[in-house]
């Protein structure tokens, strides 16, 4: 499985240079006047993770043959986060206004959404319709919910309508949570007390109002190292300083991060964000052929784990080899982790943690 996210904010708030930023070249237009971008802008983001590089090296000094041409692996694989830009929204967005909400349906398959809010000071970007980040978080929460109203609007019709032909509890059930849904919606910032099957029956509409969100503050460059350490929830970047850095290369962009005094560039903490909030972990195969990074849910089972990267190992599922990452770089090969006996054999009740190193067991 992978992650996928959409942008959304009001028009001229860093959208799209953020975007560009995260896929290290100019795709999405960057422009100083509203609705830059018509069409969505869709590109596929690497994971950064040190362990591929930890992983690398012991696979190298294992297997690596001098007689030999070939890489030692050969090829390095990270998890991947597809990111959906879409065209900035307005208030009364839901209704037509501006570009309308035919883009919200852009969206709609996303696992959570990513609000870009201005807290930048330039006044040579055009500021439309924005008044503070917090009041334009609302707005924007507002027109998800009524982007949703009418879908949840045709579906009560539906259900009522298929009750008068004859009792039927599950259809009631879902009826009483529709209403639910609809008078939530219809507030648009009450989000308190939502049930699992409310959340359940939201999916299966893919309602925006009920995505796991996250707020990002493109802030000014001088206000970074203020929010460096700030833990609240929200992401706080420049999103501009994010495109800088992503046209340099490694070595030149850790050495500006430490000139303007960050340890980390907002993109990685929006990722890892992202991660956390879907409940997220990697796990990772390693040979000298491949080594890779698997995205699964907390709590999956070794099977289940198999079948993400083929069905058939999940079917014919009969153990697992597993040790932590940080297991087989103390030990420093796979040979000396056997010795030390850290080299576990795991069976179908073998709950996953994140950077376990995995060698499937199957009988097709």
């Amino acid at each position: 499985m992978s992650l996928k996210i959409g942008i959304v904010g009001f028009p001229n708030v860093g959208k799209s240079t953020l975007f560009n930023a995260l896929l290290k070249k100019q795709v999405a237009l960057a422009a100083n006047y509203p609705f830059a971008t018509i069409e969505p802008n869709v590109g596929i983001v690497e994971v950064p993770d040190e362990r591929l590089n930890v992983l690398a090296k012991i696979i190298n000094k294992e297997y690596y043959n001098a007689n030999s041409t070939r890489e030692v692996p050969e090829r390095i694989l990270p998890a991947a986060i597809e990111f959906v830009d879409i065209a900035g929204l307005v208030k009364g967005a839901a209704s037509g206004q501006g570009l309308g909400n035919k883009f919200l349906a852009h969206i709609r398959e996303v696992d959570a959404i990513a609000h870009v809010l201005r807290d930048f000071t330039d006044p040579n970007v055009v500021r439309e319709g924005s008044t503070d980040p917090l009041s334009d978080r609302e707005i924007i929460e507002m027109e998800l919910a009524l982007a949703d109203l009418d879908i949840i609007a045709k579906r009560i019709e539906r259900v009522k309508n298929d009750l008068k032909k004859g009792n039927n509890s599950d259809l009631q059930e879902e009826l009483n949570l529709l209403e639910i849904i609809y008078k939530r919606l219809e507030v648009g910032n009450n989000k308190e007390g939502i049930t699992e099957k409310e959340i359940e029956l939201a999916r299966k509409f893919s309602l925006l109002f009920y995505k796991p969100k996250i707020s990002v503050f493109n802030i000014d460059e001088s206000q970074i190292v203020t929010h460096e350490d700030k833990d609240d929830g929200n992401i706080y970047l420049c999103a501009q300083l994010e495109s800088e850095l992503a046209q340099l290369d490694t070595e030149s962009a850790t050495e500006y991060m430490k000139e303007v005094g960050i340890k980390e560039s907002g993109l990685n903490k929006l990722i890892k964000k992202g991660y956390n909030l879907l409940g997220l972990q990697t796990y990772f195969t390693a040979g000298p052929k491949e080594i890779r990074a698997w995205t699964i849910k907390k709590g999956t089972k070794a099977p289940q784990a198999a079948g993400v990267i083929h069905t058939d190992f999940e079917k014919g599922f009969i153990s697992a080899d597993v040790i932590s990452c940080e297991e087989l770089d103390k030990t420093g090969s796979y040979k000396n982790a056997k010795s030390a006996g850290v080299l576990r054999n795991e069976g179908k009740a073998y709950e996953m943690k994140d950077g376990d190193v995995v060698e499937f067991k199957f009988n097709v």
